[in-house]
């Protein structure tokens, strides 16, 4: 049995440790939190051994083999650098940190200590986006020429909320804007030319639009809103074909290929088949072999993507021309 500790408990941490406790093979052990009754709380939903009201105590547990870090970004750093310290894998959610600086600390904290590391970006562990990959690989779409995709939903601001509070690393991009740059990252790689537009409110980049325009011609139109509900689809094309993902794209359930005559073909998800599947497997199958990283979201990437991230946040500029 894989054995899991969850470090916080809001709705990404029980979603998660609803998926890992339903493993055949894995269970969840124990939950921290700075709130020990909601520690409890998550425990007892998920038939976890033991709960601890602070998150130093969770990796101190010696039955616990990976931490899954669900806080918000701006404590990423903290509680995975207490895992590694305490030498358990880490399963970090997305983004890896608030910021480049603590990301590379933490990527280098764990190389140093010999601790698996990864980024829970379950958007590459989706059957039908690793499909699309398989095809792109073959040439049967042709040379990849152009990306379009967005993220965003109309939040009421709250100073409170995490996505608006600049202490937590609010904001649209490192939240929402990071699914429609991982698309671009994962098929097109890092661009060569990256134009942002933008609007700050309450204190963060409440929307963005980004251009990424790469060497060999090929871009990527990408948008995401804390202000708009945005189509949340995506559409890649390449010369001989073009792929459409429904909403939400990152987590999509079809995809349809269509080819230059018209000729139409549709992919579905099987039932019960999701990226957060995919992704804890992913970290069963790694730490199996012992391996520090996994292949399919290599720690590389997810340096380059909060490079992307900062980058774009710097530049959304609002009305007066004042960095955000």
């Amino acid at each position: 049995m894989l054995r899991w500790g969850i470090a916080a408990t809001g709705g990404i941490a029980r979603t998660v440790g609803h998926v890992i406790a339903a493993e055949h093979d894995m269970m969840v052990t124990a939950v921290g939190s700075r709130d020990l009754g909601r520690a409890q709380g998550l425990a007892a939903e998920l038939g976890a051994k033991r709960a601890y009201g602070s998150y130093a105590e969770l990796v101190r547990d010696p039955e616990i083999d990976v931490v899954y870090v669900a806080t918000p970004q701006s404590h990423h750093l903290e509680v995975a650098e207490l895992a590694i310290a305490a030498g358990r894998a880490v399963l970090c959610e997305k983004p890896l940190a608030a910021t480049v600086a603590d990301a590379e600390k933490m990527v280098a904290l764990a190389r140093e200590a010999g601790v698996f590391l990864m980024e829970a970006m379950w958007m590459r562990f989706n059957p039908l986006i690793r499909r699309l990959q398989e095809v792109i690989a073959s040439g049967e779409f042709g040379r990849l020429r152009s990306i379009s995709a967005s993220f965003g939903f109309a939040l009421p601001y709250d100073p409170e909320h995490r996505l608006w509070n600049p202490a937590l690393g609010g904001g649209a991009l490192l939240d929402l804007g990071i699914y429609p740059l991982g698309l671009a990252q994962l098929l097109l790689g890092e661009p060569e030319v990256m134009t942002v537009t933008g609007t700050l409110s309450g204190g963060v980049d409440a929307e963005a639009g980004l251009l990424l325009s790469y060497r060999d011609g090929a871009r990527a139109l990408l948008d995401t809103s804390l202000l708009s509900p945005l189509s949340t689809t995506a559409q890649v094309t390449g010369t001989l074909m073009r792929a459409d993902l429904d909403a939400p794209f990152f987590a999509t359930r079809r995809m349809v290929l269509t080819s230059p005559d018209g000729e139409q073909r549709e992919h579905l998800l099987e039932p019960g088949d999701t990226g957060y599947v995919g992704e804890i497997r992913e970290v069963r199958d790694r730490l199996a072999e012992g391996a520090l990283e996994s292949p399919v979201m290599p720690l590389d990437d997810s340096l380059a993507m909060m490079r992307l991230l900062e980058d774009a946040r710097l530049r959304v500029t609002d009305p007066t021309g004042v960095p955000a």
